[in-house]
């Protein structure tokens, strides 16, 4: 060790008070950063929640984090090492693990001697920690030092290879990555499908519209026989009873991807801050990526709450949100992970009523969904169909899908998971555009079920026709691409799954792909109600032409019905009228599915990102959800 390194541990050591073993609400109170009053509050919520004061005091913002990591030296007789005046020595790196590191936030700072001073940033679990270190580490003596700078640090040294794996967690056989390798031989197929079709439409046009006739009926069929189904099987969702919700509440982490966001951030934090849960046992992660300088640049004028923090995301081949995921799900510390959009505004709530369900729930139950909703239905007629389309589906099909024991395609926010089953499946596949859908699935071929939750998170409906386009286009190749890697080996998928729950995922998928792919030929039944020739003019009877009307007439009553009840289960009553006019509505989702399409050939891991930000909430605090 240099002569320099021996002085700078002089005065590290010189930092040691006499203080060690009094209590830090005590040092914290004699050296006037908290008043007394302050204290006796923070020692209640202290024991109320199970954690130590200073995290209290942290999150609450009654002292500094510099004066609470000073308050913890003294107490524990530890040094304090900051990363800016002391820099970590870079040839203890393979120490201890980075995802160690990130866990159980420690740092191999520097030798003394043979002795190794472990930064933590988490004192109280400090002795837990020694039973965890490799004996071959030798002598440790505790210092502490800021979680920030243990995180920045792994970052420097780690982030490249971080979000490499980032890139790859999920294991080859259940990501779409490899359709980088096949993008050449899936051109060629697509081609060739498409020239077959248009063949086959030039040379016999009766043959091929009867063939696609039988997949959008039988589709069309399924699709109506699974919503009966969901509708039968789903009832309005009771609240939570918060009674018996434990005294000492669970870390939650919230992860909060963010990407050139110019607007938002104030927003987000203001709403954010109208979470219940206690503040010392929240943690808010904003996701950025490192090449996002608007979002960076839009945080740097915004004033965050010390419950939440900013992770960067350094740059890799792809820059999606569920890489970004990845990447950030290492640097949390929650038993329970959630999963937030920028525009999100959850109820105040929320993560009360989300924790009571993973309480009573079993193991089984990996993860919890919560109802999405919008704060702008009524901008005009596009965003009222699309809040009945998302109250038909969070409210009456996903909450019946879960009842019937079906494999549930998740939403990309207000989803929460427990720890342990984000690890068990390796997080989200970083290449699929859809990867709250994937993840869904994968959840359940490992075992675990989702439940949804009745709590409410409102956003901002896309009420503009273009981006609903580009959105549902994005939607609608993410199921494509999660049916394609799921199905590619089916035996297997039934081994993961069992029969029901195949069955259903294999359901809700193609009938979802086929209905918008399809839809033109059911269209193309409007030339014989106008007495213009059909291809199929050989086979319309007027039984066939009797039978058809019946069966499109019921798959209209069938969508106005689900609409009608899930209408009627949320607090958009205004929108019963509006129900009938989605038969207008669901055709822009096939102009949708043949963008999809082309982008699967083309570009199949391209991001369509939404833009937020052009709809203001119908009335003044309509951005507060219903309880």
């Amino acid at each position: 060790m240099s002569h320099h390194r021996l002085t700078e541990t002089d005065t590290l050591l010189a930092q040691v008070d006499t203080d060690r073993g009094q209590p830090i609400s005590q040092l914290l109170i004699e050296g006037g950063q908290v008043s007394p009053r302050s204290m006796v509050g923070a020692l209640a919520e202290s024991a109320r929640v199970g954690v130590p004061v200073g995290r209290v005091i942290e999150a609450e913002a009654l002292a500094t984090r510099e004066a609470i990591l000073d308050a913890q030296a003294r107490h524990y007789g530890a040094l304090i090492l900051r990363r800016a005046e002391t820099p970590p020595d870079p040839g203890l790196h393979d120490v201890l693990t980075p995802e160690f590191c990130l866990q159980h936030s420690v740092l191999p700072w520097m030798r003394l001697g043979d002795t190794l001073l472990l930064a933590t940033a988490r004192p109280d679990h400090y002795a837990e920690l020694l039973t965890l270190l490799p004996p071959a580490i030798g002598p440790v003596t505790m210092a502490v030092t800021l979680e920030a700078d243990i995180h920045q640090e792994i970052a420097e040294r780690y982030g490249a290879a971080l979000a490499r794996s980032a890139e790859t967690w999920v294991p080859s056989e259940q990501s779409c990555r490899d359709l980088n390798r096949t993008t050449p031989l899936t051109r060629r197929m697509g081609l060739l499908a498409a020239v077959l079709c248009v063949s086959a439409l030039a040379l016999a046009p009766s043959l091929f519209f009867a063939m696609a006739l039988v997949l959008a009926l039988g589709s069309l069929l399924l699709a109506q026989m699974m919503k009966v189904a969901a509708l039968l099987a789903s009832r309005r969702q009771a609240k939570p009873d918060l009674s018996g919700l434990h005294a000492r509440p669970p870390e939650v982490s919230i992860l909060v991807p963010l990407y050139r966001e110019e607007d938002i951030a104030q927003t987000l934090v203001r709403r954010l801050a109208r979470l219940t849960y206690p503040k010392s046992r929240l943690d808010v992660v904003l996701v950025l990526e490192a090449l996002d300088d608007t979002t960076r640049e839009t945080l740097a004028r915004t004033q965050l709450p010390p419950w939440m923090r900013v992770i960067t995301v350094p740059p890799g081949e792809i820059m999606t949100k569920p890489r970004a995921l990845n990447y950030a799900f290492h640097f949390t510390r929650g038993e329970i992970v959630g999963i937030y959009d920028a525009e999100d505004a959850p109820a105040p709530d929320q993560i009360e009523r989300v924790v009571a369900h993973f309480t009573r729930a079993p193991p089984e139950v990996g993860c919890v969904q919560g109802i999405l909703d919008f704060y702008n239905p009524r901008a005009n007629w596009l965003s009222r169909c699309f809040a009945v389309e998302y109250a038909s589906w969070f409210r009456v099909l996903l909450p019946g899908l879960a009842r019937l024991g079906l494999a549930v395609p998740l939403g990309g926010t207000t989803v929460f998971f427990r720890r342990n089953a984000i690890e068990a499946v390796h997080g989200w596949d970083a290449h699929n555009v859809t990867e709250d859908a994937d993840l869904g699935i994968r959840l359940a071929r490992h075992g675990f079920r989702t439940e949804l939750v009745a709590t409410v998170t409102r956003e901002e409906a896309n009420n503009r026709i273009w981006p609903w386009i580009k959105q549902r286009s994005r939607w609608l190749k993410g199921y494509a691409l999660t049916w394609w890697v799921h199905s590619r080996r089916p035996l297997k998928l039934f081994h993961d799954l069992g029969p029901r729950r195949f069955i259903g995922m294999q359901a809700l998928f193609l009938t979802t792909i086929l209905q918008f792919a399809l839809a033109p030929v059911l269209w193309s039944f409007w030339l014989v109600l106008a007495g213009l020739p059909h291809p199929l003019d050989p086979w319309l009877t007027r039984d066939v032409v009797k039978y058809l009307t019946a069966v499109f007439l019921s798959a209209e009553a069938v969508s106005i019905l689900v609409g009608l009840a899930a209408v009627a289960r949320s607090p958009h009553r205004m929108l019963f009228p509006w129900v009938p006019t989605l038969f207008a509505y669901f055709p822009l989702g096939t102009f949708a599915m043949y963008k999809a399409l082309w982008e699967t050939v083309t570009r199949p891991f391209y991001w369509d990102k939404t833009e937020h930000g052009h709809s203001a909430p119908d009335s003044p605090g309509a951005d507060l959800p219903e309880d």
